[in-house]
């Protein structure tokens, strides 16, 4: 029986457990003492959550570990090891992939590319040679093409067609100018902004004149002291008039992004030749509504010009910026998932050395646990304490290899000349695999030590 009475929700209840004791004269009889008792019956956490004991436990913990430093130290290589090697790469990875994401954004929007070899192609040189073997996309195949695609707002034809040395009377420029030759419609398909003078023209193109475009680089290189238009340039050999200049748009991958030149595209094919060069075909479509349609449109219309039977595969390829970016990440992706597969066994080997470094630890603090428990200590702290000095263990190394493997990545950015980038998802991802390695390989020794009797662990040497 018992002596008590209902409290208010949010207070302690008062329990009076009913103690018997014994008392012995002639006769034995019952004498019931009442003892209170404090019981919270809404306490917010179970009794191996007191925030107090996880952070003595803590504290604890971090001494051990500062207590034997060199052993610390090497132990943590083994997990440093296994995340900076996942870090480094997915850094890289990303910075790569955010420089191809910001350099295909140079086509304008609602813009799709027709060529015949692939934009990005991670086959081996058999499956090449399908795309070797495929028609070259004439001029005449272009023009063709531009009347009869009409849901189209802009279609341009370009090529890239010399690649060396330019010079005007002030200066020459370093092997590497690039020189294109293109229509009128591929100035707002690439997004190409005039900043003097004027864009080539149709009149350009049809009769053919010896006039170009500048980008914004190679025209400061070449015209330091002034104004580059209606002065002369020379690449290969042929003088070309400059009658404009481009924005600049800054550097790709380590490369000038405006260190090329334009020209009208035939003025270029009668310069270097039609039979060894196929265009590529830019086409913008109106709007992201009528997009699907004017890529099936200029599929279709591009087949009839070609002659590609009914049934068979087209023999051009056709990409945008979202395709080519899918390409690469389904091809990074790979790449990830691989080299997670091995950090992942790295971490497995630091794991497995981190529990045989507990296992030792336990046996040499055998006296240590022993006196803990003697005094008082319950078997939950003890287990506490070693599996945080595991889980600890593994987030110092785990953070010094996320530190060097943002570094690490980062090289790429600093040699390339491109933004660098923190892989942030990945470096979460990376620590909490430190905890859970740590939480796994800590687990049992610090079971072990939790059990050991306090007795026997006294009277270890």
């Amino acid at each position: 029986m018992g002596v008590g009475g209902g409290s208010p929700a949010g207070r302690p209840a008062l329990h009076y457990p009913v103690t018997p004791s014994l008392h012995y004269s002639t006769t034995p009889s019952l004498h019931y003492s009442i003892t209170p008792s404090l019981h919270y019956s809404n306490s917010p956490l179970p009794p191996f959550m007191h925030p107090g004991e996880v952070k003595e436990s803590f504290l604890m913990a971090l001494g051990a570990l500062v207590a034997h430093k060199l052993r610390s130290a090497l132990t943590l290589l083994g997990v440093l090891v296994g995340v900076f090697s996942i870090i480094v790469v997915m850094t890289a990875m990303r910075v790569l992939q955010q420089n191809v994401e910001r350099e295909l954004s140079g086509l304008g929007s609602h813009t799709f590319q027709i060529q015949k070899w692939p934009g990005a192609y991670f086959g081996g040189p058999d499956g090449f040679e399908k795309f070797w073997r495929r028609r070259n996309i004439t001029l005449a195949q272009g023009r063709q093409f531009q009347e009869r695609a009409d849901l189209a707002r802009n279609i341009g034809l370009e090529q890239n067609f010399w690649a060396g040395e330019a010079s005007s009377r002030f200066d020459k420029t370093p092997p590497g100018v690039r020189l294109l030759g293109v229509s009128p419609g591929v100035f707002p398909a690439r997004n190409w902004v005039v900043a003097e003078g004027r864009q080539l023209t149709d009149s350009d193109v049809d009769s053919a004149h010896q006039v170009c475009v500048l980008g914004a680089g190679l025209a400061k290189i070449l015209f330091p002291f002034g104004s580059a238009l209606g002065d002369r340039v020379k690449l290969d050999g042929i003088h070309y008039t400059v009658v404009g200049v481009l924005e600049p748009r800054g550097a790709s991958l380590g490369g000038d992004q405006d260190n090329f030149a334009v020209a009208p595209i035939t003025a270029a094919l009668n310069r270097f030749g039609r039979a060894w060069h196929s265009l590529r075909i830019l086409v913008q479509a109106r709007d992201a509504a009528s997009y699907d349609d004017t890529v099936e449109q200029a599929r279709g219309v591009l087949r009839a010009l070609r002659q590609v039977p009914p049934g068979k595969e087209d023999d051009f390829e056709i990409f945008s910026n979202d395709s080519l970016i899918a390409q690469f990440k389904s091809f990074t992706s790979t790449v990830r998932w691989g080299v997670a597969v091995v950090s992942s066994i790295a971490l497995l080997a630091a794991g497995i050395g981190i529990m045989n470094i507990m296992l030792v630890s336990v046996t040499e603090r055998t006296r240590e646990i022993g006196i803990r428990r003697a005094v008082g200590a319950k078997k939950r702290a003890i287990l506490t304490q070693f599996i945080l000095e595991a889980v600890v263990l593994c987030e110092i190394g785990g953070l010094f290899g996320v530190v060097f493997g943002v570094l690490g990545g980062n090289a790429t950015a600093y040699f390339l000349k491109m933004p660098p980038a923190v892989p942030i998802d990945w470096v979460i991802l990376g620590l909490l695999l430190c905890s859970f390695v740590g939480i796994v390989f800590g687990t049992y020794p610090a079971y072990k030590a939790a059990n050991l009797d306090p007795i026997e662990s006294l009277r270890y040497e």
